[in-house]
């Protein structure tokens, strides 16, 4: 019989820091591209329709990452569910593990267009989105959800992939969409006048062929992680499992999210150059959170691989080298941004007031990235272990809890400041990275 040739990676042997770089080189690379989707329509809209079409832009961001990130936490519980099978050469299991898991994803795309449709406006309006912004956001929002499903699928079907060490062909699909979508968002918006509807026409469509693409990987391959579509169904006990990680993990997300609409709220009552210069400065920190979101994401899969593999020892030293490179690779980019903040913000608009904003958001955030880095890697190899409800707990007390109390008390008793405002973020990152360190040394750190 002629052997399937494999595209997967058994992270059980060899070299863990080439393990490491070699999963998550293109896993970085592909979460770049596929934060130039929403990046791009900034950077559109911005430059071409105006300050209050960026300002909505990026006002909608937190509401459709907490649909998104509730998703992404059921994908780290299957993809856990799915590495430790593989680790472990349970390939009948693997099969369940995935048929359960796209067939979990197709009811979820139902569900979550349905939810994010019927939200938008009575979440605007709980933001206390701006008048001049409304209208723009109410658009924006009510298309991207429309085509919604297609991000949902591209997401799990790459997360099946990378649990099995495939993070190269998930890669090339996003190279190929995020150009698409810069295509037809210059088409769409200068071409056709469609404004801030062209961008998120635009980005539907490319994430629906990227969905399409990794359908049709899964479906035609003749390796382990193959979907067949006459075998949907689902086993509630690999379910279970998949839950037992991924619900807590989502839980927190969608907190946390939900956490940051407030930070959003208190922004938003400092008008719409505030609010564009904030929404500068976010897709700029989600571009320096992608090296620590690659290497949480390597470090969840090669934990897994290795705890189902029996090897605990190479668990605990890959989680330390993950957490190390994460954290230089954080604080090099960091400064580079400090330096060009100005530069950086211009990409998004020309507005003086917008650019003396967002350089002051990254001015007093960036460097603090260093702390929540330690947070999401250290937390990437807690879930591969199985333990998401640990981390969900501390981010949770973090992010939320510590930081709402300090929005509130600065706001109301010393000074109510878009600096002081911003600063939330910091303060829930050190806090969190001081509470998980010890919670990792006092529970995991000597496990064998």
């Amino acid at each position: 019989m002629e052997k399937v040739k494999t595209r997967t990676k058994d992270m059980t042997q060899g070299s863990i820091i080439k393990q490491i770089i070699m999963f998550s080189l293109p896993l970085m690379f592909g979460n770049v591209f596929q934060m130039l989707y929403n990046t791009v329509d900034s950077i559109v809209v911005g430059n071409f329709v105006g300050k209050e079409a960026l300002a909505a832009v990026g006002s909608t961001t937190m509401i459709v990452n907490m649909l998104v990130f509730f998703f992404n936490g059921f994908s780290v519980g299957a993809g856990v569910v799915i590495s430790r099978f593989f680790g472990a050469k349970e390939n009948d299991r693997l099969h369940k593990a995935i048929e359960t898991t796209m067939t979990t994803t197709f009811i979820f795309c139902v569900i979550f267009t349905i939810v994010g449709i019927l939200g938008v406006k009575p979440m605007l309006r709980f933001m206390a989105t701006p008048d001049d912004v409304f209208d723009d956001a109410t658009i924006y929002l009510t298309v991207y959800f429309t085509g919604f499903a297609g991000l949902l699928i591209y997401n799990m079907g790459s997360g099946i992939l990378r649990a099995v060490g495939d993070t190269t062909r998930p890669l090339m699909f996003l190279i190929f969409t995020s150009i698409m979508n810069i295509i037809l968002d210059l088409l769409f918006v200068l071409a056709f006048k469609l404004g801030i509807a062209g961008v998120a026409y635009a980005t539907i469509f490319s994430q629906m062929v990227s969905a399409i693409l990794i359908l049709i990987l899964l479906t035609k391959s003749e390796d382990v992680y193959q979907f067949v579509w006459k075998d949907m169904g689902l086993d509630t006990g690999i379910l279970r499992q998949i839950f037992m990680v991924g619900l807590p993990t989502g839980i927190q997300s969608v907190i946390t999210a939900f956490s940051n609409v407030f930070v959003q709220s208190y922004v938003n009552h400092f008008g719409s150059s505030a609010m564009a210069g904030w929404s500068s400065y976010n897709k700029l920190d989600t571009f320096i959170m992608l090296p620590m979101s690659s290497m949480a994401m390597a470090a969840t899969t090669f934990v897994s691989q290795n705890i189902g593999a029996g090897k605990t020892d190479r668990a605990n030293k890959g989680t330390r080298i993950t957490v190390t490179m994460a954290t230089i690779v954080t604080a090099i980019i960091a400064a580079f941004l400090y330096v060009f903040a100005a530069p950086a913000i211009r990409l998004f608009s020309q507005d003086q007031s917008v650019i003396d904003y967002g350089a002051l958001f990254i001015h007093a955030n960036v460097f603090f990235l260093i702390a929540n880095c330690i947070n999401h890697t250290l937390a990437g190899g807690l879930r591969g272990r199985g333990d998401s409800r640990g981390p969900m707990v501390i981010m949770i007390i973090s992010f939320v809890v510590i930081r709402q109390i300090y929005l509130f008390i600065v706001t109301r008793f010393v000074a109510n400041t878009p600096l002081l405002v911003g600063f939330g973020y910091p303060v829930g990152w050190v806090s969190c990275c001081i509470i998980e360190l010890t919670y990792y040394r006092i529970k995991w750190a000597g496990k064998r």
